[in-house]
């Protein structure tokens, strides 16, 4: 891999560039929390507006088909218009999609508001990280800052687990919405006082309408298709005919970029070994996460009778190893060991983890038998997030650092939905096979299938970081051969996209 010198005014640390980062972090969190603060309130709002559960799906598949499907388009669209720009019509729009979910008096309006949010919130993810990435220029610095975010990203669907319960519980459900108008106050505030607009040098670079339409639908058939096998099963029509449309846009879009003048997504960022090992990291890290949050919660709340605050008070010791890992890692270990020593052990460390949740049974306690591998769940988050979201946007020229950071989100997205959708199912047969094998049917014999499905979806999820594992351990490359994560050079404003080429 070869860079440009730094030598065509490599931008100058911003002195107000921790300020920079609680404003990013801010609304990081704003985003993270909506993939989960609003599953904890969907009960009430079911019960206030009256609609069926059949109907209940869209008020997240709403918000995940449009964050997911357009994602890259939000990343490019903050390297053209600006990150300080694009950043404050993120946080602005999200806050007003939220306000107008808050106070939804119909079903409609409320799915409405959490299409809005999802839009706002691509816009908003992938620039906070550009954010990051073009701010932190100093490697040491870097690492710190990542590792912050990393946590933030790790963590924010367990916070949200906490606040929507408190919420919920102790104010409305429509305060799951109002929230993330408190959060986007600060975050706008702090955009327009800290964060430094980047000027841009060189004749503006036009937007790839083709490859935007095709990378979106391809993405949202992806997303619709893997939310669908979650509901509908996967012997649904609609399921493979979204999915195969899906790899029919991708391909296209592949193909498009290779001889596209100014390419919405340069095959050159995701084609290179190290960015290419992160986003599948990242990916697969996202698939295996979803078993915690989901099926813990579940047997936290269905097996031993948790009230939701319990339940979100039950994560924050994984929250907390999270954080101090993330910070561990990016400080101490990554630069010292690399993506290629951290993002294996971290994964090594989740497949113990799920392994170890597999044992959850009826008569199980927090302290005995949840708590554990919750804590190494969360140091292993801590050692795999970070050091991938950092080598994920290492080295990208700073024009194409939007939707580069935009993969990373991407990742998450795709592999959050392959998650929901295969572990559920998995989960769900399992449960069905278990009662057949079980009869007569007792409350004790369906207690007793529901926790054995959740141990069949962590062994999936064990399977999955067993997986990444090898594959991380194999992709990144070896200290000697790439770009240390400690002495990487910024990018140049003046960089070309193949400079950054394999």
């Amino acid at each position: 891999m070869t860079f440009p010198s730094a030598s065509h005014g490599a931008p100058v640390a911003s002195s107000r560039r921790w300020l920079t980062l609680t404003t990013v972090a801010l609304a990081q969190l704003m985003v993270v929390l909506d993939s989960t603060v609003v599953n904890i309130a969907l009960p009430s709002a079911q019960a206030d507006l009256g609609f069926s559960n059949g109907d209940r799906q869209w008020i997240v598949t709403a918000y995940s088909l449009a964050f997911g499907s357009l994602l890259l388009l939000g990343g490019r669209l903050s390297d053209l218009i600006g990150r300080k720009r694009t950043f404050i019509i993120g946080l602005i729009g999200f806050a007003v999609a939220s306000a107008l979910g808050g106070a939804a008096d119909s079903f409609g309006l409320l799915v409405a508001a959490r299409a809005l949010q999802g839009a706002f919130g691509a816009l908003l993810a992938p620039t906070a990280l550009a954010v990051l990435t073009t701010t932190f220029t100093i490697p040491k610095e870097r690492a710190r800052a990542f590792g912050v975010f990393g946590a933030i990203a790790g963590a924010g669907g367990a916070i949200g687990l906490l606040l929507g319960g408190f919420l919920t519980q102790n104010l409305d459900w429509r305060w799951n919405l109002y929230i993330n108008v408190v959060i986007a106050v600060f975050a706008v505030i702090g955009t327009i006082i800290f964060v430094n607009p980047i000027k841009r040098e060189g004749p503006r670079p036009k937007l790839d309408v083709p490859g935007t339409v095709l990378v979106s639908g391809a993405l949202f058939g992806l997303v619709y298709g893997f939310s669908n096998a979650e509901t509908e099963g996967w012997d649904s029509a609609l399921t493979w005919g979204m999915l195969a449309g899906a790899v029919v846009l991708l391909v296209t879009f592949v193909l498009w970029q290779r001889r596209a003048t100014h390419p919405l997504l340069p095959l050159s960022i995701v084609l290179d070994r190290n960015r290419g090992a992160a986003y599948s990291s990242i990916l697969i890290a996202g698939a295996g996460m979803f078993a915690i949050f989901l099926f813990v919660t579940y047997y936290l709340q269905v097996t031993l009778q948790y009230s939701p605050i319990q339940t979100g008070l039950s994560f924050l010791p994984m929250i907390g190893m999270l954080v101090l890992a993330a910070q561990l890692g990016t400080n101490l270990l990554v630069p010292r060991f690399g993506p290629k020593i951290m993002v294996p052990f971290g994964m090594s460390l989740a497949t113990i983890g799920m392994i170890y949740l597999t044992h959850l049974g009826l008569s199980s306690t927090y302290a005995a038998d949840v708590l554990p591998p919750l804590m190494i769940l969360g140091a292993a988050m801590g050692s795999i997030m970070p050091a991938a979201m950092q080598t994920a946007t290492l080295g990208v020229d700073r024009e194409f650092a939007g939707v580069a950071s935009a993969m990373v989100n991407t990742s998450q997205q795709v592999g959050g939905s392959i998650g929901t959708a295969l572990l559920n199912t998995l989960a769900a047969t399992a449960a069905t096979g278990y009662i057949a094998s079980h009869s007569p049917l007792t409350a004790v014999v369906a207690r007793e299938a529901a926790v054995h499905s959740y141990a069949t979806a962590y062994w999936w999820g064990a399977g999955f970081f067993a997986f990444g594992a090898v594959l991380a351990a194999l992709l990144f490359r070896r200290r000697s051969q790439g770009l240390s994560l400690s002495h990487a050079p910024a990018a140049d404003a003046a960089a070309t996209p193949e400079a950054v080429a394999v």
